[in-house]
């Protein structure tokens, strides 16, 4: 499971770097007078931080459960980035030193100092910048004729990821932004929770705040392979999908929200012209199992002749469903990797990872979402609402 091996993975680069940061304030001469003095304190501050993140995954459901997985989502922003850098600026002083026969001591100490400034301005901005949306317009055709309807303009949203580190401005500027555009329908493409609703403060804050928006055909969504209660350890499952349930505290959210939300399920908004399919998530079904029906058992049954909007969480799936009669498929999940250098090795895992892009003869279209999950920042990606306007014979 990714989720434990992330774990180990983070203890064994958690160790290396106290290990590798004790060395360099040890032999920093502009520490070396207090370094002693404050080495114990550092070890158990240090050990602290690392810690919380963990106490978050594991601890049974409380308040400090909650403050321990927000506080350490924040932790992992800054040190995923300072931890990189202390490895990147150790190599290049390593050589430089090397060549130049410098002092490496000394060297490496100015280098970690700026690695941890260049670290906790990154993840300053990171923090900022994630919770402005900004719009982002696309313009497709489908080869289909419509009897009343000519445009359509469907506002897509995806991976709200509501949780901890959650902030409602950021949800209420959100809505701002989508009922700027006065879209005819509203689509939200999975991950409304990050596996968890407990954690969630003033759940109904967000729910008044999510059903001011407002479209003439309604407000649809899915959900995302998030949107069942389970641990996570930076945003990643801890336990089997087997123990992955969708809470009733959740589906009495999406009510409240004014969401219509499709499970496997079609269908006709625009005066019964145009056909939406909203698709279970293929990876937890919200019910213990990844079961879902196929793209030609939820198709099988739709008017081909009407265009056809197919509604999913994750990007995958796109030939099976353009074989079975689909136009345009709405998707959220990559974030677009969220932080650099993420942003550029999710197209390596994903036939379109960000953006719209036509394969198989349909529109595929992947919103990088408007929130986040682990940490709560976006460096090299923006937090979007995204806008499709859709065009008709």
């Amino acid at each position: 499971m990714f989720g434990k091996t992330f774990l180990v993975l983070y203890v064994i680069i958690q160790t290396a770097m106290s290990i590798l940061t004790e060395y360099v304030i040890e032999k920093n001469r502009f520490y070396k007078g207090i370094g002693k003095k404050t080495r114990v304190l550092r070890i158990i501050i240090y050990a602290f931080l690392a810690l919380v993140p963990v106490l978050g995954t594991f601890l049974p459901k409380c308040n400090f459960k909650y403050f321990c997985m927000g506080f350490g989502n924040i932790w992992l922003g800054f040190f995923m980035y300072y931890s990189g850098l202390v490895i990147f600026v150790t190599i290049i002083t390593h050589i430089i030193c090397k060549v130049r026969k410098d002092e490496e001591q000394r060297a490496l100490g100015q280098a970690f100092n700026v690695a941890f400034v260049v670290a906790l301005l990154v993840f300053a901005y990171g923090l900022i910048h994630a919770q402005n949306p900004k719009i982002v317009n696309y313009d497709i055709s489908i080869d289909k004729t419509t009897e009343s309807v000519k445009e359509l303009k469907v506002v897509l949203i995806a991976d709200l990821h509501l949780s901890v580190n959650s902030d409602v401005r950021a949800t209420e500027k959100m809505v701002e932004e989508v009922n700027s555009v006065d879209p005819d329908v509203i689509v939200i493409a999975g991950d409304i929770f990050t596996s968890n609703y407990a954690g969630l403060k003033n759940p109904e804050k967000y729910s008044s705040a999510l059903s001011q928006m407002k479209a003439k055909y309604g407000v649809y969504a899915v959900c995302g392979n998030h949107d069942v209660d389970e641990n996570l350890f930076s945003g990643f499952p801890v336990s089997p999908v087997s123990e992955a349930f969708r809470t009733k505290e959740m589906e009495q959210f999406f009510k409240a929200s004014g969401f219509t939300v499709l499970y496997d399920e079609n269908v006709e908004i625009a005066n019964g012209e145009i056909v939406l399919s909203g698709r279970v998530d293929g990876e937890k079904a919200g019910d213990g199992t990844s079961k879902r029906m196929s793209a030609k058992e939820l198709l099988s049954e739709v008017d081909k002749t009407k265009p056809v909007l197919v509604l999913q969480h994750e990007p995958i799936e796109f030939k099976e469903l353009a074989e079975n009669g689909a136009d345009v498929v709405f998707c959220g999940h990559t974030h677009n990797g969220q932080v650099f250098p993420g942003n550029l090795v999710v197209p390596f895992f994903n036939e379109n990872a960000y953006g719209v892009k036509n394969l198989y003869g349909i529109d595929t279209i992947v919103t990088a979402g408007v929130g986040y999950y682990g940490p709560p920042i976006r460096v090299g990606t923006d937090s979007e609402v995204t806008v499709v306007n859709i065009s008709f014979k």
